[in-house]
C-alpha cells in the first residue's frame, strides 16, 4: 500500500468565527496549505508547529501521545483548526507534532472520506458524493441502552 497525500487548507478556527461576524475580514482569516499525509491508522491529526504558529493557534493543554514504534512523548494540543480537504471541511484540535502535516482518522470521519491506498488518493464517501454524513447514535437508543443497564 503506498503514500496518500492530498492538499489540505487549514484556518485558524476562531479567525473564520471572527470573520462571519463581521470582526476581521477575509484576508486577515489566517490559514495554511500543506500537502499532508492522510494516515487511516493514526488517531488524530498532527500538525507542525510552524504551520500552528503560521495560523496564530497556540497550545491549550498537553497530552500523551505514543507512536507506532511504541515511544511516547508529551506534545501540545492546539485550539481549534478546520481541516478542508476537497471542498469538505471539519472542526479538529491537532496536535504540535512532526515536520509535516499528518491526517488522522478522526478528521477522516468527519469527512466521511476514505483512503485508498493502492491508488495513492483520498476520495468522499461514494454513496453520499455531495457532502459528509455524520454517523450519530439516535439518542432514544442510548437512554434505552442506559436504562437497561441500570
Amino acid at each position: 500500500m503506498g503514500e496518500v497525500r492530498a492538499k489540505v487548507k487549514f484556518t485558524n478556527a476562531v479567525d473564520e468565527a471572527l470573520c462571519r461576524q463581521g470582526k476581521l475580514s477575509k484576508e486577515e482569516v489566517r490559514t495554511h496549505v500543506a500537502d499532508a499525509m492522510m494516515d487511516a491508522g493514526a488517531v488524530q491529526t498532527a500538525i507542525p508547529n510552524f504551520v500552528l504558529e503560521k495560523l496564530g493557534v497556540a497550545p491549550r493543554k498537553r497530552r500523551v501521545v505514543e507512536h507506532a514504534d511504541g515511544r511516547k512523548d508529551i506534545v501540545g494540543v492546539g485550539e481549534p483548526i478546520i481541516v478542508e480537504i476537497d471542498g469538505r471541511d471539519a472542526i479538529e484540535e491537532a496536535l504540535a507534532l512532526g515536520d509535516e502535516a499528518l491526517i488522522g482518522q478522526t478528521v477522516l470521519e468527519k469527512l466521511d472520506s476514505h483512503v485508498d491506498g493502492a491508488n495513492r488518493r483520498v476520495f468522499p464517501n461514494l454513496a453520499r458524493p455531495d457532502e459528509p454524513v455524520t454517523k450519530i447514535k439516535q439518542l432514544e437508543s442510548l437512554n434505552e441502552t442506559l436504562s437497561q443497564k441500570t
